[in-house]
């Protein structure tokens, strides 16, 4: 099973983001208000993934993904922005960075974390076949 750790400061939205992950039956869900608190929590649980929110009040989400990659027991971290600064439909391609936009379906969070991580979903229901839905 991989795990996954969700940074965001709002409880209802990390509350809707696990319950969408577990719901496949294939990730296990690491939550976080705190972007500060995130390196610490991720060297605890040590996640495959972590769905990072941009804007955060005490730490934006560019720094606690540079604090993961410069650690070197956190540095294979994946790590995938989500922002309500996007569109709900938007995604795009930063370098190596995915970053989604808020609210998003069960769907397609599924299917870009599952990009992200190399494969798809176990689940058929949200197998990721393509990047076609991923612009750069």
């Amino acid at each position: 099973m991989k795990k996954i750790l969700i940074v965001d400061d709002d409880p209802k939205t990390l509350e809707l983001l696990k319950l969408k992950l577990e719901s496949t039956g294939v990730y296990e869900v690491f939550t976080e208000t705190k972007g500060s608190l995130a390196v610490e929590v991720a060297r605890k649980c040590q996640p495959d993934l972590v769905l990072l929110d941009i804007l955060m009040p005490d730490l934006l989400g560019s720094a606690v993904a540079a604090l993961l990659h410069s650690d070197p027991d956190l540095k294979h971290i994946k790590v995938v922005y989500i922002t309500a600064m996007l569109r709900h439909d938007e995604k795009k391609l930063s370098g190596e960075d995915i970053i989604i936009g808020k609210p998003v379906s069960t769907e397609e969070l599924v299917a870009v974390v599952g990009k992200a991580l190399g494969r798809g979903c176990a689940h058929p229901k949200y197998i990721y076949h393509k990047a076609t839905n991923v612009t750069e």
